[in-house]
C-alpha cells in the first residue's frame, strides 16, 4: 500500500491538503471523491521515508490464531466470507490485522478471490496461509482448511514458546549474574583496594587477583560492553543474510545441550508444515518450496531444497535427508514409508507429534538441570570475590 500527498478543494471550495494510503492512484482519487474533495494535485510519495511501515511488521501469532478460530466459527455458522472478515476486522484489537482484513474484504467485494486478496496483504497473511486457502478454494473446503491452519499455528506457537522459555531462562540469569559480578568488581572491590593499600603488607594471591580484576574492570570494563554490543549486532546482521545465516544456524545446532533442542524444534516445524500442506492437497513441489521459505533454519532449508530437486528428477525426497546429519533415521524412514504408501501427510504428522513431545520433555529437563548449575556457578563467583575481601581483613584483625 502506497502513500499519496493530495491537494484539492472541499465542497465549500476551501483548499485542503494531506496524505492518504491507497493501493493505486485511481483508488486514491476515488477515496478523495467519496470525501467530496475535488483533487487539484495528487503525488505518489516514493521516498523510503514514506514507505508503508507495515511491510516490516507482522501480526503476532497469538492474534492470528484467535482470528483463524473465530473465522472458522463464523463460516460454520453460515455467514458469508466477506461478512465474517468484516466482523473480525471490527472485533480484533490488533490494528495491523484490522487494516489488512478491511483491505481484504474490499478486494473480495471487487471480485477477487480470498487467496488473491490475501496475497496482497503479505504483512498479515503468511504464504503458507494463502497457499492453503487457494487449495481450499479449489476443493471447496475452506472451513476445514481454516481448522487445519488454526491447529497448525497453535502447535507452532506452543513449540516456539517452549523453546524460547528454555533458552531465555539461562540467558536472563546469566545476564543478571554477569551484571552483579561486574558491579562488584567495578565499584565494591576498588573501595577495599584503597583500604588494603593503607595497611601495607603482602596480600594473599586470591585477593591480589580479584583486586587486579577490579582495577581492570574499572579502567577498561567498557570493552566488554562494546564487545557484547558488537557481537549482538553481528548476530542480527548474519541472521538477515541467507549465506551467513546458514553458518549461524549450523553453529547453533552444534551447541552442546541447546543444539539438540533446536534441532528437534526445527524438525517438528518442518514436519508439521509439510503435513498441513500435503493434507490440504497443495502440490508436493510447491509445498516443499513454501517450507523452504518458512522453516526458519537455513541448514534444514538447504536439505529441503535438495529434496525438491530430487523430486523434480523423479527421485525420492528422502534421499537427501538420509545423507544429512540433521535428520535422524526415524524421520527418513517415516518419509520413505509415507512415499511408498501414499500417506506422506499422515507420516509427517506423526513425526511432528513425536518431536513436539520431545521438545516438551527436553525443555522441562533443561530447566530442571540448568537451574541448580546456574545458582551454584553464581554462588561460586560471588563467593570467590567475598573470600578475596574477607581473608586479608581477618589477618588484619588478628594483628590488632
Amino acid at each position: 500500500m502506497a502513500i499519496y500527498r493530495y491537494r484539492g478543494r472541499n465542497r465549500n471550495g476551501v483548499l485542503v491538503n494531506g496524505k492518504l494510503k491507497s493501493d493505486s492512484e485511481k483508488q486514491a482519487r476515488e477515496k478523495l471523491r467519496e470525501k467530496n474533495i475535488n483533487v487539484v494535485d495528487l503525488k505518489h510519495l516514493d521516498s523510503w521515508l514514506y514507505k508503508d511501515v507495515t511491510l516490516f511488521q507482522r501480526v503476532k501469532t497469538k492474534d492470528f490464531l484467535i482470528f483463524l478460530r473465530q473465522f472458522s466459527t463464523l463460516l460454520h455458522a453460515g455467514l458469508s466470507l466477506v461478512e465474517s472478515i468484516e466482523i473480525l476486522a471490527e472485533q480484533t484489537s490488533n490494528k495491523l490485522l484490522a487494516e489488512g482484513l478491511k483491505a481484504t474484504a474490499e478486494d473480495i467485494r471487487k471480485g477477487a478471490t480470498f487467496s488473491e486478496a490475501a496475497e496482497k496483504q503479505r504483512h498479515v497473511f503468511p504464504s503458507l496461509f494463502t497457499n492453503m486457502i487457494k487449495a481450499g478454494e479449489a476443493g471447496g473446503n475452506i472451513e476445514e482448511i481454516l481448522d487445519r491452519l488454526a491447529l497448525y499455528y497453535e502447535k507452532q506457537h506452543q513449540t516456539k514458546q517452549k523453546v524460547i522459555s528454555a533458552v531465555s531462562y539461562p540467558a536472563v540469569v546469566g545476564f543478571v549474574a554477569a551484571g552483579v559480578v561486574m558491579f562488584l568488581l567495578a565499584f565494591v572491590v576498588p573501595m577495599f583496594a584503597d583500604m588494603f593499600a593503607g595497611f601495607g603488607g603482602e596480600l594473599p594471591w586470591l585477593t591480589a587477583m580479584v583486586l587486579a580484576a577490579g582495577e581492570w574492570m574499572q579502567r577498561s570494563g567498557w570493552i566488554l560492553i562494546v564487545f557484547a554490543a558488537v557481537a549482538a549486532l553481528a548476530v542480527v546482521l548474519m541472521s538477515r543474510d541467507k549465506k551467513y545465516k546458514y553458518y549461524l544456524d549450523y553453529a547453533l545446532l552444534k551447541l552442546p545441550i541447546f543444539g539438540s533442542l533446536l534441532q528437534k524444534a526445527a524438525i517438528a516445524r518442518m514436519s508439521r508444515t509439510l503435513a498441513s500442506l500435503f493434507s490440504s492437497s497443495v502440490p508436493v513441489l510447491h509445498a516443499t518450496s513454501i517450507v523452504e521459505r518458512v522453516v526458519g533454519n537455513e541448514v534444514l532449508a538447504k536439505v529441503i531444497r535438495d529434496s525438491r530437486q530430487a523430486l523434480e528428477k523423479g527421485e525420492s525426497m528422502a534421499e537427501p535427508m538420509e545423507k544429512h546429519w540433521i535428520f535422524p533415521p526415524l524421520v527418513t524412514q517415516m518419509v520413505v514409508v509415507g512415499e511408498k504408501t501414499g500417506a506422506l501427510d499422515s507420516m509427517l504428522s506423526k513425526v511432528a507429534d513425536f518431536y513436539e513431545a520431545e521438545v516438551d520433555q527436553a525443555t522441562e529437563r533443561l530447566k530442571t538441570a540448568i537451574e541448580p548449575i546456574l545458582i551454584v556457578s553464581l554462588a561460586v563467583v560471588v563467593g570467590v570475590i567475598v573470600a578475596a575481601i574477607a581473608i586479608p581483613m581477618f589477618e588484619i584483625f588478628d594483628t590488632i
